[in-house]
């Protein structure tokens, strides 16, 4: 019986953020077209969820100093094909998302305001 070992290694230099790297084996066989669509439909309506794949350059993944000082979770995923395992990777401002922005959210839709009211700030990146 062959090993199987999945595993995610982490280096960031960051004073504040998070990462998460998940790991979700599928039980189908789905093309990475086919999880854009899940994802899409999942999120299209949410304000702050954005979906990043870059192709090429520095931020082909979710990158949690882009988003110092924003209330976004930036989400990106590879698939595996020999394993057919879902890496996804998302990242947020934990002082923002994480705290602050997410209370600010909260009280927003509690109160029947805009739910972005006040959260649309562009963010601290380049710093």
């Amino acid at each position: 019986m062959a090993i199987q070992i999945h595993f995610s290694v982490t280096s960031l230099d960051i004073v504040r953020g998070a990462l998460a790297t998940c790991h979700v084996f599928l039980k189908e066989d789905l093309s990475e077209k086919d999880i854009w669509k899940i994802y899409r439909k999942e999120y299209s309506d949410e304000p702050f969820i954005r979906m990043v794949k870059e192709r090429e350059g520095n931020y082909r993944y979710p990158e949690p100093k882009l988003l110092w000082g924003t209330n976004f979770c930036d989400i990106g995923f590879e698939k595996d094909k020999k394993t057919n395992r879902l890496v996804v990777i998302s990242a947020i401002d934990n002082l923002m998302k994480g705290a602050a922005g997410q209370a600010v959210q909260a009280m927003n839709i509690m109160s029947g305001f805009d739910e972005t009211e006040g959260l649309r700030f562009p963010g601290l990146h380049p710093i």
